[in-house]
């Protein structure tokens, strides 16, 4: 697997995140999630020893959706049109900082995750019940969290108990790779500071 540099794993974990948003902000709006963008999230989750970030996502290719996105985003051609999925991933990264210093939180986080992935391997690898497994831990830990993310979207669709799960989990996801990120040096001044660097790692990722 490819090596990469910091700046590339800082950009990797960016779109992970941005993914994440997206999806959050997909299912919210229609129901509807490919499994291709979304198993990666969910699945990086349990990838606890990854000696390569890449493979946390299965391989670059996982986050292709989010690269694209965070492109778009550096070129500023999103800004408005993916206004809500901007605000998702703000406040992902707002509720990973809270989390980074409450080590009775992250511990919960890292045994429950063990725990689910353990069923996952010898007893059930439904992606539903996974999807369910894991959002129970995030509304038993980080939603209990004064400062929440509040998702807007099609009532309907916010309503139905599958969709809710996966929202849950995606929050998780898009924290760890929140977690990723700020591991690489990551810092929300970047955002505005290093746009051209971003941007160019991101470009060298996906060409990839």
């Amino acid at each position: 697997m490819q090596e990469l540099s910091p700046s590339q794993t800082q950009t990797l974990a960016l779109a992970a995140l941005l993914q994440s948003a997206q999806l959050v902000d997909q299912i919210a709006l229609t129901g509807k999630a490919l499994p291709e963008t979304y198993n990666p999230l969910l699945q990086s989750l349990f990838a606890f020893d990854s000696e390569h970030p890449a493979a946390i996502y299965g391989g670059i290719h996982g986050v292709d959706s989010g690269l694209k996105l965070l492109i778009a985003a550096l070129s500023g051609e999103a800004s408005s049109t993916y206004r809500a999925v901007m605000r998702y991933a703000l406040g992902m990264i707002h509720l990973q900082g809270k989390l980074s210093k409450d080590t009775e939180q992250l511990n919960i986080i890292a045994n429950r995750l063990q725990h689910i992935h353990f069923n996952t391997e010898h007893f059930n690898n439904d992606i539903n019940n996974l999807s369910s497994s894991v959002a129970a831990v995030y509304k038993d830990t980080i939603s209990t969290y004064k400062t929440r993310i509040h998702v807007n979207g099609n009532a309907i669709h916010l309503q139905n108990a599958s969709n809710a799960d996966k929202i849950r989990a995606l929050l998780l996801a898009g924290i760890r790779a929140a977690v990723l990120w700020r591991q690489m040096g990551g810092k929300r001044w970047h955002f505005f500071t290093a746009r051209k660097r971003l941007l160019q790692a991101a470009q060298s990722l996906i060409n990839h």
